[in-house]
């Protein structure tokens, strides 16, 4: 499991979850293995805290319906991940899901500059630090008898913040959200606009500001396994409005996670995993590349195996460009609910990477990564290394198409999937099911 690096809700800060595997999209593990050890892992942004009131496994070759290529689809791990919030200081966990999956508002972006491992083509990391501070907030949020502080990112000048989810879940109903911008000592009230649970994203607003600097986006797409990042955050809630810098490489892509706290669970598609020390707190946080731009959101970290052994230097991102996907409905006050449908498929949004590798002919859709036995998927026929293009008639262009359609169905429905298999492009009657649970 995963837990949320910014909100414990224990006092250790770990919330127990079913732990799952977990599928990297680009790695040379193959993703349809269930027997690996299971994992403990928690969030960074959820843990709760006493605050002051005041305050891999054997490689197995790509299905047919893809070219068969020395390198293999993915690794699956289980592990129980959990996010911290620190609010309490409220820890959320999460566990690698049984399958992989990888996946308009005015904020800047900046598509031609890639993470760098060399300095030469970067900031140093005082640079960075300089450039990007002034951008991240602290946030507390007390609602429900809790108080929980993680972290958020200024994506606007008049006080638009990103953050996940998780982090200000205890404001609803009723409670209150306030951000710290660095170098202040103020607490400054906020506003919840939207919310994604499912992909664990938020979008709050400062009251009454404007001219405030933002950070921003990169290309999440173009990173590479071993390309140097760096975390901010308001790591175990020290000190409002001093963010911890910490630093490290990309560990893997495309990892897939599912993070829990005691009343709830998720499933995040397509993580980036570092291992850039993330802690309770650092949950909303920019993970950055090396030019100072925002690839991630850090969300996650791995905690202990059931066994006892402690997870070391694992953390989960949410990439941005995931996150870009979600603004615009976040900006315009829409909450996603979902029914709980299960189509049975772990998928991976396309990308270059991923066409090159297995020479496919469509350049958009869902990969799918693996299929979940005795799933509606699974009834209808769907492969490893088929491309989802269409459900319902509704265009597929990655991974987030997917989880927006299936959000708004229920158990028991059927769906029309299309999908590419090769040069054939074939349609499949999918009923629904439900996620399993565990």
């Amino acid at each position: 499991m995963s837990e949320y690096p910014d909100h414990d809700e224990s006092a250790t800060g770990a919330h127990d979850t079913t732990a799952a595997a977990a599928g990297e999209a680009t790695s040379s593990i193959d993703p349809h293995l269930h027997d690996e050890p299971e994992a403990r892992a928690s969030h960074v942004n959820d843990a709760p805290h006493e605050v002051p009131a005041s305050a891999s496994a054997p490689v197995a070759p790509a299905p047919s319906s893809a070219p068969s290529r020395a390198t293999t689809w993915g690794a699956r791990i289980g592990v129980v991940v959990v996010a911290a919030l620190v609010g309490g200081l409220a820890g959320h966990y999460s566990a690698p899901s049984s399958g992989n999956t990888v996946t308009s508002l005015p904020v800047t972006t900046n598509p031609a500059s890639p993470a760098s491992t060399g300095t030469a083509a970067g900031l140093s990391i005082p640079q960075l630090v300089v450039k990007v501070s002034p951008s991240v907030v602290s946030i507390d949020v007390k609602g429900q008898g809790t108080e929980d502080q993680g972290t958020g990112m200024i994506i606007s000048s008049d006080g638009l913040v990103v953050t996940n989810n998780h982090v200000i879940a205890a404001s609803i109903p009723g409670g209150t959200i306030t951000v710290t911008r660095t170098g202040s000592t103020t607490a400054l009230p906020a506003t919840l606009i939207g919310t994604n649970p499912i992909d664990d994203v938020a979008l709050i607003r400062i009251n009454n500001v404007a001219n405030l600097p933002s950070v921003t986006f990169g290309n999440s797409n173009a990173l590479v396994v071993g390309d140097a990042v760096v975390a901010i955050g308001n790591a175990l809630g020290l000190a409002a409005g001093t963010p911890t810098v910490t630093n490290g490489i990309v560990s893997a892509l495309g990892r897939t996670v599912t993070a829990s706290s005691t009343s709830s669970s998720e499933t995040l598609n397509n993580m980036i995993q570092t291992d850039a020390a993330i802690n309770p707190g650092n949950s909303g946080g920019p993970l950055l590349d090396a030019q100072g731009d925002v690839v991630g959101m850090n969300t996650a970290v791995a905690g202990t195996l059931p066994d006892g052994t402690s997870a070391q230097n694992i953390g989960f991102a949410i990439p941005v460009a995931t996150i870009e996907s979600l603004l615009k409905t976040l900006e315009a006050g829409q909450s996603v609910v979902t029914h709980g449908a299960f189509i049975g498929v772990d998928i991976a949004s396309m990308t270059p990477t991923l066409q090159a590798e297995y020479n496919f002919t469509v350049t958009s859709g869902a990969v799918v990564m693996s299929v979940v036995p005795n799933s509606g998927a699974a009834a209808a026929g769907l492969k490893q290394g088929d491309i989802i293009v269409a459900i319902n008639g509704t265009p597929i262009s990655g991974d987030q198409d997917v989880t927006s359609v299936i959000s708004s169905l229920r158990p028991g429905n059927v769906i029309s999937v299309k999908i590419v298999r090769g040069t054939q492009t074939l349609t499949k009657s999918v009923t629904l099911g439900t996620a399993p649970q565990g």
